[in-house]
């Protein structure tokens, strides 16, 4: 498994590949590959998606995933 965290100044529904999954600021875990990443609405993020391959990762050192807020 690999794991991903996804970090915005406020709580936000990830979307992985369109679909929810977590929330920012929470350890996802994914399996290995690669993913496009975006937040749920309101639409003042950016970037407005992220595309990231997820591998080599561990609980103890996810993947970060940053969005800005604008």
């Amino acid at each position: 498994m690999e794991y991903v965290v996804v970090r915005f100044p406020g709580s936000r529904p990830v979307k992985i590949d369109g679909e929810f999954n977590g929330r920012t600021g929470e350890l996802i875990e994914l399996e290995a590959g690669t993913y496009t990443i975006s937040l749920g609405a309101p639409p003042n993020f950016t970037p407005e998606s992220q595309q990231v391959v997820l591998k080599g990762t561990s609980a103890l050192n996810p993947k970060e995933v940053v969005f800005d807020e604008v």
